[in-house]
């Protein structure tokens, strides 16, 4: 499928930016006309329908030279320094670029553990979703300043997977200051080709990763294949694109070398794959008759719908869904722990907020995080 077609039909894109992309390595600034044509590109995918998540590295890059500290590898708490003091800036240069389109930015700061622990994934993602759906542009970045390098993504390569993930995106698109994936280094071998898809992730193409260069990214080739691992796995297609010309994803579109990492399902089909398998359940909700028909439709599970709560189960844990007989009907993800869900069942969703004291979500458990047998 032509690029074009490929991007058109993308509902959910999320665009990643390296270092080297957006911050001039001479005067430690940031490429203001490029990211002026990033902003231009967005706003033309977004006028055609396609909801957009930027990941963008630079934060460090642009506080270093802030803080006049020296070249070379940083200490952990000359990084995190530096992290906050670029952070501001990056997010404002966001903000005005996007601004110009009538366009909101914002600023969401993530650590590992908001992608792998399930109840502040859960948080991540419904905000980012709440985001999207007012409009607005999630621009992404680690939270450098609490990080530890022992709990890292590393390098915003996988951070830009993990929030694909997160995000339920169609497709993921590393920019970068390489082409896409080559069957050799091209800068050492004349002979190289570069492979424009790659369907699956064999041992053969993970041989042809070589290592990060010296320069202002961190991320290589190596952790770029992991990215797609990632996404792939997630039913999220990836890209790996040259990012140094004005308008990138337009230049792309336009028939632009890149590699494309194909997924064999959709991220609405490997979500709830692994709802279905990964999880034990930790309790059951039991549902009246109206639900149950609710759910075979492909409904939410609504509290009102529920006649018993079974177990001790937090927010985001896997639970059962049994019909007043025992019948097996699916399997999902609470949006309530056991004692808040006790206090809504067999109330409309209108009247969670006077029960619980605060707004949760209507759903008991939503039909996105719901497998039904």
């Amino acid at each position: 499928m032509p690029v074009s077609n490929r991007l058109a039909s993308v509902r959910r894109l999320v665009i990643k930016i390296g270092s080297a992309l957006l911050v001039d390595e001479q005067t430690g600034h940031v490429r203001r006309q490029w990211l002026e044509s990033v902003a231009e590109d967005i706003a033309r995918v977004r006028a055609r329908g396609t909801e957009v998540v930027v990941v963008s590295s630079g934060s460090v890059a642009l506080g270093r030279r802030r803080l006049k500290l020296p070249a070379g590898v940083l200490r952990l708490e000359e990084k995190q320094a530096a992290a906050a003091v670029g952070q501001v800036g990056l997010a404002h240069a966001y903000q005005e670029v996007l601004g110009k389109h009538d366009i909101t930015a914002a600023q969401v700061l993530l650590t590992p553990g908001d992608t792998e622990n399930r109840r502040r994934y859960l948080n991540a993602r419904n905000t980012l979703d709440t985001l999207l759906k007012l409009g607005a542009v999630p621009v992404i970045n680690e939270n450098d300043t609490v990080a530890t390098q022992e709990l890292r993504y590393g390098d915003n390569d996988r951070l830009g997977a993990r929030v694909a993930m997160c995000a339920g995106a169609d497709a993921l698109i590393l920019f970068s200051d390489i082409d896409g994936l080559y069957t050799a280094d091209p800068k050492v071998d004349p002979s190289a080709r570069l492979i424009a898809e790659v369907p699956e992730l064999t041992p053969q193409i993970r041989a042809m990763a070589g290592e990060a260069q010296p320069g202002v990214g961190t991320g290589g080739m190596v952790t770029k294949l992991m990215a797609a691992q990632i996404a792939m796995g997630a039913g999220c297609a990836m890209a790996i694109a040259p990012g140094k010309h004005l308008n990138p994803l337009l230049h792309m579109e336009q028939g632009g070398p890149c590699t494309w990492f194909l997924a064999e399902t959709t991220p609405q089909s490997a979500r709830k794959q692994w709802i279905l398998g990964s999880m034990s359940p930790a309790g059951t909700l039991i549902v009246d008759d109206g639900a149950a028909r609710a759910l075979r439709s492909g409904r939410s599970l609504l509290p009102a719908g529920v006649v018993a709560v079974e177990g001790a189960f937090q927010r985001g844990d896997t639970v059962l869904v049994r019909d007043r007989s025992g019948a097996l009907l699916g399997k999902g993800l609470a949006a309530y722990g056991a004692d808040a869900a006790r206090t809504i069942i067999g109330h409309q969703s209108a009247e969670i907020e006077t029960l619980l004291g605060y707004r949760g979500r209507e759903e008991l458990i939503h039909r996105d995080d719901l497998v039904i047998d």
